[in-house]
């Protein structure tokens, strides 16, 4: 034993082999452990509820000896109060994770999120929760939470009320601090966050009533003529694409990052199908396509021999490779719809030709835009994967389409500003 100093740490020679303990003189328990390399660390030694722990305080050089003898003392008299340092450390870390830690553990899972909704959840972060992203997040309170949502359902992040970002957001959030609880526990085992500040919204949540919009009927002809006057007419290739692909999901049904990101691989023309592998209820399914949609899609196809060509049936210049918004020409076509149209508006305007006007039978319709039927009998007993026996229900979709397209053409109905 002898007193740890500066002087003496300094003069310590590396052990030829295995480690070397100094143990302080005045101080029981607090030691310099040194390794054949010459690596000098402090450490403690004591019992907890009759068991032995040694545990590091750091190394020498990122402490200095008065900062480590002062730590020691601290955990020492914490040990012999009961209180194990290691879980002490592990619970002072879980405190300190943040909510960008949390975040990038829930994403990192295998096979357990898909993309879109990985990158919507990590939108929110990055906008609406952007304040706390680097904070840790068991410090969020319940009355942070309700300030931020006040925030959002009255003034959103623009200056007016954004509900469903807010909902969105605090779901995230909420999704987000259950994990933390079950990933970190404190000492003694508890859940490191036990209550969810995101539940002191329930007398403040403001539920957002199903959308049911689609375009009138009597505006489906004059709206898919002006889509195709657009696509003649399109200033580029980008443009274009985003022109095919809102055709596309009218005449289709799917959801719009299911078209976006429909690739050549799962495209079969000659046979008349297009295939979803993991789609949002991940029920992998074969869709048939109309001639209409045939006819789109071959018009799109690059040659056989082009090397150079994108895998992205709808491409664009982007970092993703394909289209992913289609604001521009919905925002066109809107005021030929005569309300603002989003692209799951076409996925409705779909279902409502389908079974309103052509009289298709609704699980028919479900099962083409993939929402597979809950009866037992439907679940057990139809084809809810390769659906092409279902191609003449979409041909006739298709068909009428087209029919109301040529009524609008002949009435010369569609007037659409040229874009430079």
């Amino acid at each position: 034993m002898a007193k740890l100093t500066k002087t003496y740490i300094d003069k310590v020679q590396a052990p030829r082999s295995a480690y070397a303990m100094h143990w302080d003189d005045s101080v029981k328990g607090y030691a310099l452990r040194v390794s054949p390399q010459g690596k000098r660390v402090f450490v403690v030694m004591g019992r907890v509820h009759g068991k032995n722990v040694q545990f590091t305080l750091g190394p020498y050089g990122v402490l200095t000896e008065e900062q480590a003898r002062k730590k020691a003392q601290r955990v020492l008299q914490d040990m012999r109060e009961g209180i194990d340092p290691r879980e002490a450390k592990k619970q002072d870390e879980a405190a300190a994770v943040t909510l960008r830690a949390v975040a990038d553990a829930y994403f990192a899972r295998p096979g357990k999120l898909k993309e879109a909704t990985r990158n919507e959840m990590d939108r929110q972060i990055k906008t609406v929760l952007a304040a706390w992203e680097n904070k840790p997040i068991a410090a969020i309170t319940e009355d942070d939470v309700r300030k931020r949502y006040r925030e959002m359902t009255t003034k959103g992040m623009r200056g007016k009320p954004a509900i469903g970002s807010a909902n969105l957001s605090m779901t995230t959030l909420r999704t987000l601090i259950n994990y933390a609880s079950r990933q970190h526990r404190r000492s003694d085992g508890s859940p490191l966050i036990a209550h969810n500040p995101v539940l002191a919204l329930k007398d403040d949540w403001i539920e957002l009533k199903p959308r049911t919009r689609d375009i009138d009927t009597q505006k489906v002809g004059e709206v898919w003529h002006a889509l195709s006057d657009m696509h003649v007419n399109a200033r580029d290739n980008d443009a274009r694409a985003g022109v095919d692909l809102v055709r596309f999901l009218l005449l289709t049904g799917a959801r719009r990052n299911e078209g976006a990101m429909l690739t050549w691989d799962r495209v079969n023309l000659e046979e008349g199908w297009f295939h979803l592998p993991d789609p949002k209820n991940a029920n992998p399914v074969w869709i048939p396509l109309s001639t209409q949609a045939v006819a789109l899609l071959e018009a799109r196809k690059p040659a056989d021999d082009d090397k150079d060509a994108s895998p992205f049936v709808f491409p664009s210049r982007s970092k993703a490779g394909h289209v992913q918004d289609t604001r521009a020409p919905l925002d066109r076509v809107s005021k030929v719809a005569g309300l603002h149209l989003s692209a799951h508006d076409l996925r409705r305007t779909f279902v409502s030709v389908g079974v309103a006007t052509l009289d298709i039978d609704l699980h028919k319709i479900e099962l083409l835009t993939n929402h597979v039927p809950k009866g037992v009998t439907a679940k057990h007993y139809l084809r809810t994967s390769r659906l092409q026996y279902l191609q003449r229900e979409v041909q006739a979709i298709g068909d009428w389409i087209e029919q109301q397209a040529a009524i609008a053409a002949s009435k010369n109905v569609v007037q659409l500003q040229r874009t430079a």
